[in-house]
């Protein structure tokens, strides 16, 4: 049986929650027993987000095979809680690029190559390559506004697809914006009543709108928002702004959101979804008892987008641990060795997490010796461990100047060295090590102890990795290699065992975490962080 389809597209502005919309039906669906997928379309020309600038487009969120895709596809995981692959992820770079390179094999025959039918039929065998059997229904976020130029090949395709499958097989979710001026109380409906124009004027009706709003819709409100954009009275839905993200899914059922789509689909046998875990897990999330401050010291923390996998995955462990996480943003720019003590006193924990470059790298590692030295829980992630590996060497070991070469590639002791399979690689875009590989954990180490399983399968994204030729003389001096590759060949965790904890992986344990199960080292490095800030409460001083 082929798999419905359900399209989401926005209006008005961006940043409206098409992909919170698009995870949080998925839920809704899945905990109705079906089965589910989803799949992002971005308009921007770059192939993949794997080279953009985190300002430009925030984290970048890796999938287990490999594919560097939009941070909405952490969204579709985290709600979903299933494993995406680069089929979900797609962007016009790569639709006009599949298209140029058949034009230059010869497989269109000499025919002249257009947007209708050459672009849309490659957006549409996109959409029809998730419907392998394995999805019962494939919901697809559209990128963008409508208005927007970049989206028209995919509204257009989206289109022919609704035509071309019929009534029962396609659902169309709009996601406009409800306007209330400043200074009065009045919702205003016009905004969404021309986003719905424009999208009528490309052929496509839509069956629902899910209308983003700070106050609740009146009854009137609703009413002429259905008149007007010809929509039902029930399939007009308020998405109002929720205190707490995971709690939309439950906001959108007490709406008929997934009702209204089952009718729409002709699915209408199903059960009432069953949300009792997901419900029991946001009112822990509301009713937590303690707060603890996390230190996240990084290069881009103006924006928190790029690093939004580690936020939600604090909120994760900070629910399981019955705390609150409240981030310090730190920029490591601004930090030295003498003054770490001004910006990270009374943190409980200190986290520095991935990146590239050599900006604001001293004064990771001057967190990174800041936390060691004042037995502050430490988690260092890919970039992070490299900053804690290059600390130790330097202040343990006795190594002067130790650095990674991919800021010094002249230093005297490279103990984080590229890759081997790495070197005479100039690409940029998707030629790191990507993806999910395995990792065996030692014996009496704190990851095994997190992880509470010998072998564990985390997500890379990295060209450098932990010297080897440094195994033994850091080992020597007190560092702690608690995780290998099966193979033995590459170091993914280190720890340091004198430390109360203090962690770093070569991975991104982030990528993995659910609201609902909480990544165990997360959540052991929070329950660190939370005994940490019980100790300085009973001791009544500060660190040194």
């Amino acid at each position: 049986m082929a798999a419905k389809h359900v399209f989401v597209t926005g209006g008005v502005v961006s940043g409206l929650g098409k992909g919170i919309c698009a995870a949080s039906l998925g839920r809704l669906l899945k905990q109705r027993g079906l089965r589910v997928t989803i799949q992002k379309f971005d308009p921007y020309f770059n192939v993949d987000p794997g080279t953009m600038n985190p300002y430009q487009h925030g984290e970048v969120f890796v999938t287990d095979d490999g594919a560097e895709t939009d941070l909405d596809l952490g969204h579709y995981e985290r709600f979903v809680d299933e494993s995406l692959t680069q089929d979900s992820s797609v962007s016009s770079g790569q639709i006009y690029r599949d298209v140029l390179d058949r034009e230059r094999s010869g497989d269109y025959l000499g025919r002249t190559v257009q947007i209708i039918p050459h672009i849309t039929d490659e957006i549409k065998h996109r959409i029809h390559s998730l419907d392998d059997g394995s999805a019962d229904v494939i919901i697809t976020e559209i990128g963008g506004t409508v208005g927007d130029i970049e989206i028209q090949p995919y509204l257009e395709a989206i289109r022919q697809v609704g035509r071309e499958l019929g009534r029962e097989e396609v659902v169309f979710i709009h996601v406009p914006l409800i306007v209330q001026l400043p200074g009065s109380d009045e919702l205003k409906t016009k905004p969404t009543q021309h986003s719905v124009k424009e999208l009528l004027s490309v052929g496509i009706q839509p069956d629902i709108l899910v209308c983003r709003c700070d106050e609740p819709m009146t009854a009137d409100v609703r009413n002429k928002i259905s008149l007007f954009c010809n929509v039902e009275p029930d399939c007009v839905i308020q998405n109002v702004t929720a205190g707490v993200l995971y709690e939309i899914p439950l906001l959108m059922a007490a709406e008929g959101l997934d009702r209204v789509v089952c009718r729409k689909l002709g699915l209408v046998s199903l059960p009432e979804p069953d949300l009792r875990e997901w419900t029991e897990m946001v009112n822990r999330w509301k009713n937590v008892s303690r707060r603890v401050e996390i230190a996240l010291v990084g290069k881009y923390t103006e924006l928190h987008d790029a690093y939004l996998s580690i936020v939600e995955a604090f909120s994760h462990a900070g629910t399981a641990n019955d705390a609150v996480v409240s981030v310090r943003w730190v920029d490591s720019e601004t930090v030295t060795e003498q003054n770490a003590a001004d910006f990270l006193r009374g943190v409980s924990g200190i986290l520095v997490p991935g990146g590239f470059g050599s900006r604001g790298v001293e004064g990771m590692i001057s967190a990174a010796k800041y936390a060691r030295e004042n037995d502050i829980p430490y988690f260092g992630i890919c970039f992070g461990m490299h900053m804690a590996v290059i600390e130790f060497a330097r202040h343990v070991a006795g190594l002067e100047g130790a650095n990674s070469t991919e800021m010094n590639e002249l230093t005297r002791h490279p103990v984080i060295d590229l890759m081997p399979e790495q070197v005479g690689i100039t690409k940029k875009g998707g030629t790191m090590r990507l993806g999910k590989y395995p990792c065996a954990l030692t014996d009496g180490s704190r990851a095994l102890a997190a992880y509470g399983e010998a072998e564990i399968s985390e997500r890379h994204r990295h060209r450098y990795e932990f010297n080897n030729d440094y195994r033994e003389l850091l080992s020597g001096h007190g560092m702690l290699l608690s995780g290998l590759s099966p193979n033995g060949s590459l170091v993914e965790i280190v720890e340091v065992p004198r430390h109360p904890w203090f962690v770093g992986v070569q991975f991104h344990p982030e990528l993995k975490s659910r609201p609902n199960r909480a990544h165990p080292l997360f959540k052991a490095f929070v329950k660190a962080a939370l005994d940490r800030a019980s100790s300085e409460i009973n001791k009544g001083e500060p660190e040194k």
